[in-house]
């Protein structure tokens, strides 16, 4: 057993010179640094829309119909609407209202401004009522004034119709979108 206790001795003397020294405390390690921070933050949103306005022609009695429409980029919007009025329309409620009172010949007279009642009522063999003439007496006079003489103030005023109007108003708007995208 004695060896072993040679070796605990042994170890012992080792130790106690490495419990005896000293040690010194190392130095601290200061440094500095400055921390920046940048942030930037894209808002991704959705554009504004242009949304169209309604029309509401939901009355049976009226003839007309809503026409509306809107063009959204990314920097502006546009929208409109207008209202068309259907002339066929008006003139079938415009007959039906005279013959209600009445007055049938003015009621044929607003129908014949249609060419095809105007042509239908001359092949079935009764024609138009003309500036207040009827039967033969109409024929006569529609016969007439199918081949008038042109009168030179008639051939330089150009009348425009509704629907002329309207598609004129149309290509501006339409016009000024193309400016505006440009």
């Amino acid at each position: 057993m004695r060896p072993r206790i040679k070796y605990v001795f042994a170890a012992l003397l080792l130790s106690v010179p490495a419990l005896a020294q000293e040690t010194e405390a190392p130095e601290p390690i200061i440094t500095e640094s400055t921390v920046t921070t940048k942030q930037e933050t894209d808002l991704k949103s959705p554009p504004s829309s242009a949304i169209s306005p309604t029309i509401n022609t939901s009355n049976s009695d009226l003839c007309t119909f809503g026409v509306a429409g809107a063009v959204q980029t990314q920097i502006l919007g546009v929208s409109t609407g207008t209202q068309i009025t259907d002339d066929n329309c008006e003139m079938l409620k415009n007959a039906k209202t005279l013959y209600d009172m009445g007055m049938k010949v003015a009621a044929v007279s607003v129908m014949c401004q249609d060419q095809r009642v105007f042509e239908a009522m001359m092949n079935a063999g009764t024609p138009c009522p003309k500036d207040g003439l009827i039967g033969a007496e109409a024929k006569a006079a529609w016969e007439v004034a199918e081949n008038p003489e042109p009168r030179a103030e008639e051939a330089d005023e150009k009348e425009f119709t509704s629907d002329e109007k309207t598609l004129m108003g149309a290509g501006g708007v339409l016009l000024l979108l193309a400016a505006l995208l440009l």
